[in-house]
């Protein structure tokens, strides 16, 4: 099942939260950053990497502190030598499910994927996203549900009419 929720993405309950972020596991937006501080500092120390993560990577980490969810899916959508594009959402996208995946994770939270100032716009996002993830969910067992968590009617929006068109709206 896919839902679009306007709400507030470190607060909703899932087993898993998507946190797009560089290759150091820097935040990407200032939704993205809350997690930390919502997560706490026991959070804030799982992020600390031994050598930069490839763009195109997902990793899971633990959550922690007041984070509803037990584990955090980091989609690596960019470096300091390499921008957001299409194709680094869509690579950490997949990278991101596949996770989801291997660790059987059954309901995940995710905001629109490399979306902010400079990046892709919202329509752009839900373009990507969208048929990645019908696609990983007619072949996949898990997750058995998704909820794009977004901060706007205006972005919620923007993934239904992709969702629609792709016959998969369930928000």
């Amino acid at each position: 099942m896919i839902r679009v929720v306007v709400d507030d993405l470190a607060f909703l309950t899932a087993e898993a939260v998507v946190r797009p972020a560089t290759t150091r596991l820097d935040p990407t937006t200032p939704v993205v950053r809350r997690l930390e501080t919502v997560g706490g500092a026991e959070f804030v120390r799982g992020l600390r990497v031994q050598k930069e993560l490839a763009v195109g990577a997902a990793v899971v980490t633990a959550g922690g502190g007041d984070l509803p969810a037990e584990f955090v899916i980091h989609a690596v959508i960019q470096s300091d030598t390499e921008p957001v594009t299409r194709d680094s959402v869509a690579r950490a996208w997949r990278a991101t499910l596949h996770q989801a995946q291997e660790w059987e994770f059954a309901s995940l939270t995710v905001p629109p994927i490399g979306t902010g100032a400079g990046n892709l716009s919202v329509e752009d996002a839900a373009d990507i996203m969208v048929p990645i993830l019908k696609t990983h969910l007619g072949n996949a067992p898990f997750p058995a549900s998704v909820s794009i968590v977004v901060e706007t009617p205006e972005e919620r929006d923007a993934f239904e009419a992709v969702l629609r068109k792709s016959g998969a709206a369930e928000s």
